[in-house]
């Protein structure tokens, strides 16, 4: 704990143990950020991030960074929603994800909500970087106030590189002082829950998905790579996880 709020650095490698398993050679985690390995079927490693503390608060600087190595399998899930509150340090809050796959590695990051609560002020970045023969799963959920409570300042930036070509780079500023329009129709249209889901594979190289409306709040967007994009909003938390749960059953 400083002045300025919580520094915290968690990092996860996941590494093939030549049995057809993966060993995680390195789990680490810091202060709120803490890393459990939990049972997991196959050859796959399963490993749950578990928030020690509150926050991230007004000035804090969380990070978290996974490197899944060639061939290896690893799956990142969290035990509860973010919470991201006003703190006594000034200064808005940064969350950053960076998570690297190597060829033939798949990673699966799958979190749990991130709720911008009344008087935050949060930046997350998420930056995923592939190589060509990698496979991803990624999903992000953001939940704009509590119930009844107007929400934060949120920033959120995503990245998606893959053989390092960039085929995805967004990012949606919402809450207090964004740009204007970022709860009209064009963005949000009045809904406190927006969520991607982001599939890369190497067969979609040859055969990439077809853009298609999921009902009147989701939409499957096929990128310029073996990647494909699903983008939703919703009234709330629970509906946004059915739907992008829907879209990856869709993907198979």
């Amino acid at each position: 704990m400083t002045a300025t709020g919580v520094r915290a650095h968690a990092r996860i490698v996941a590494r093939s143990d030549g049995r057809g398993g993966t060993a995680l050679p390195v789990l680490d985690g810091e202060g709120p950020l803490a890393l459990r390995r939990i049972r997991s079927g196959g050859s796959e490693a399963k490993v749950m991030l578990v928030g020690a503390m509150s926050g991230p608060l007004g000035g804090d600087r969380f990070a978290v960074t996974a490197s899944v190595t060639e061939s290896a399998r690893l799956h990142i899930g969290s035990a509860a929603a973010t919470l991201a509150l006003p703190g006594q340090a000034k200064g808005e809050a940064r969350y950053d994800v960076r998570l690297d796959v190597a060829d033939r590695a798949e990673l699966h990051w799958l979190p749990e909500q991130l709720i911008s609560a009344r008087g935050s002020d949060l930046y997350v970045t998420t930056r995923a970087e592939l190589a060509a023969d990698a496979r991803l799963v990624l999903r992000e959920e953001q939940v704009l106030g509590r119930a009844g409570e107007e929400p934060g300042r949120l920033t959120s930036r995503l990245t998606v590189r893959v053989a390092g070509r960039t085929v995805l780079d967004q990012e949606l500023s919402c809450g207090p002082g964004a740009p204007g329009g970022w709860d009209g129709p064009a963005v949000l249209a009045g809904h406190r829950s927006v969520g991607q889901l982001v599939v890369v594979r190497p067969e979609f190289a040859h055969h990439p998905v077809q853009a298609e409306a999921l009902g009147e709040c989701a939409a499957l967007i096929p990128l310029a790579g073996p990647a494909a994009l699903v983008s939703a909003v919703a009234p709330d938390a629970l509906r946004l996880r059915r739907l992008l749960d829907e879209a990856l059953t869709k993907l198979g």
